[in-house]
């Protein structure tokens, strides 16, 4: 009985998660449905000026367009910047301290929106990064959801990422409330009281330090009434463990001797020093950061491709251009997919002395390897001046943004100690958004030497093509050639072992460790 109110707590913690991810975390991107609204209401108005061109006076806003443009940029970066700090403040005083400071910021951030008005613009500039690092926060301290549905792990995590890409339709809801006659302000305060539903989630429906992986048995958290087992016991018990080791010590008839002087000297090599420091760490930021660059860099070109492809026909680009709005809406269905691929092993048997952690990282490869094929394929489609194909370049965009975010989150999850996992997620993303800036070189070197010409553009994508397909595909091979290494440093170590107890000859050992 008490098991079934366990999973009861478990699916309610996973599904008002979702539905944070789905409705707040990821409203930022949902910017180009806000600055339709704020634009109607007038926001930066006053840059717009009256030009004559042929006899005819226009108005020209472009000046509008660009303060705007500031915004979101500076937004979008505080995203992944802040995750970082953010990492670091997760690991160190758990999840209810960090929520806590993240649903303030958020709420701030929606406040500000809601009091601001065409004499005081300014305050977007706050109010969106705000919103960015809230949600963001919001991101974090749930993708440690996916520890209570051990085989499912990697699924959940993905998910969440799926459903953060999605939650760009918040403000696509707020530009049709808006339509509708439903004012910003109202709006934005709506948004504000989740505030509340935050709040209520942090206290009831998560623990205040960590959710451990591997679950402990009947483990338990948050506010609840009478339980064999007090929420401050049962966490503080795990939650030790669960900052000192990322697994569960496995041992074999030739290790019980050693195997608590190994886990000591893993649990001393793997700080996040030496993690962030290592060749893994640094070959997986290069694999994100060249493919997440890419995704910029087709979405910064994407409005002047198709200007050319439908000859500047204003009502095509408006079709295609709510064609890849929408499709943006699918991430929560296909970001599953690769946590699918991740979990594939979970609930089968391992080789004879395999970790958990080691048959983790074995099936991330493939899941890395599928990540660069999608981003080949949608870069081949990008540099094809066929209009109707843009279709299926959208679809293979969202595919691969999907993959690419939640199979990151998903892979250092696996691969690194669970105590590290909110600094080296933030580590990776911030180094990252540093690496994204050279897209404004990019967007200068088309605009000014290549004279904005769509076949300059697509020339570029070709070479950069090239770039993304020898650099990204190093992260499934070094990860691959990882669990190699591995495991033959456990097959040595066990011939050793066996060697001293007189059960190998000295040459079985040697033989092995050369190979």
């Amino acid at each position: 009985m008490w098991g079934d109110g366990h999973k009861a707590r478990y699916w309610l913690t996973l599904l008002t998660g979702l539905v944070e991810c789905l409705g707040f975390a990821g409203a930022v991107f949902g910017w180009a449905s806000l600055v339709f609204v704020l634009k109607s209401e007038g926001y930066f108005g006053y840059l717009c000026t009256n030009v004559t061109v042929s006899s005819n006076v226009t108005e020209d806003c472009s000046a509008q367009d660009e303060q705007l443009s500031v915004i979101f940029t500076v937004a979008s970066f505080m995203n992944n910047f802040f995750t970082l700090p953010s990492g670091f403040l997760f690991d160190h005083f758990g999840t209810m301290v960090t929520r806590l400071l993240g649903i303030s910021v958020y709420t701030t951030g929606t406040l500000l929106i809601a009091f601001s008005n065409a004499a005081k613009p300014v305050l977007l500039y706050p109010a969106l990064s705000f919103i960015a690092v809230g949600g963001i926060i919001f991101l974090v301290t749930n993708i440690q959801v996916g520890n209570l549905f051990g085989t499912h792990r990697s699924t959940i995590i993905t998910l969440y990422n799926g459903a953060f890409d999605s939650s760009s339709a918040v403000f696509l809801v707020v530009k049709l409330l808006y339509q509708g006659g439903v004012s910003l302000r109202t709006s934005l305060l709506f948004l504000s009281c989740g505030s509340v539903v935050h709040l209520t989630r942090t206290i009831l429906l998560l623990p205040r330090s960590h959710i451990p992986y591997p679950l402990p048995e009947n483990y338990t958290y948050g506010m609840k009434c009478a339980v064999p087992q007090s929420s401050s016991t049962a966490e503080n018990k795990v939650d030790k463990g669960n900052l000192q080791t990322s697994q569960v010590s496995e041992t074999t008839p030739f290790q019980e001797e050693n195997s608590t002087k190994v886990t000591q000297e893993e649990t001393a090599e793997r700080s996040f020093k030496s993690c962030i420091l290592s060749w893994f760490f640094l070959w997986h930021m290069l694999w994100l950061s060249v493919m997440q660059l890419r995704h910029y860099l087709f979405i910064g070109t994407l409005n002047p491709m198709l200007q050319h492809l439908t000859a500047r026909d204003s009502s095509l680009v408006s079709t295609y251009t709510n064609a890849f709005a929408l499709t943006q809406l699918c991430g929560i269905v296909c970001a599953p997919w690769n946590g699918l691929i991740m979990d594939r092993h979970k609930g089968k048997p391992r080789e004879a002395g395999q970790s958990e952690s080691e048959a983790d990282l074995r099936a991330a490869v493939l899941s890395l390897g599928v990540t660069v094929l999608q981003c080949v394929l949608f870069s081949l489609c990008a540099t094809i001046p066929l209009l109707p194909l843009q279709y299926l370049t959208f679809a293979l965009q969202v595919l691969n943004r999907s993959f690419l975010y939640g199979g990151n989150a998903a892979f250092i999850s696996v691969a690194f100690p669970p105590a590290h996992f909110g600094k080296l997620y933030g580590a990776v993303m911030a180094l990252s958004a540093v690496v994204s800036l050279l897209q404004y070189p990019c967007f200068t070197l088309i605009n000014g030497p290549l004279g904005g010409d769509p076949f300059a553009v697509s020339h570029n994508h070709i070479q950069y093509l090239l770039g993304t397909v020898l650099v990204s595909s190093l992260s499934p091979s070094v990860a691959k050639n990882n669990t190699r290494t591995e495991e033959r440093g456990r097959t040595l170590g066990l011939c050793q072992m066996c060697e001293r107890a007189g059960a190998l000859p000295y040459d079985w050992a040697n033989t092995i460790g050369r190979s």
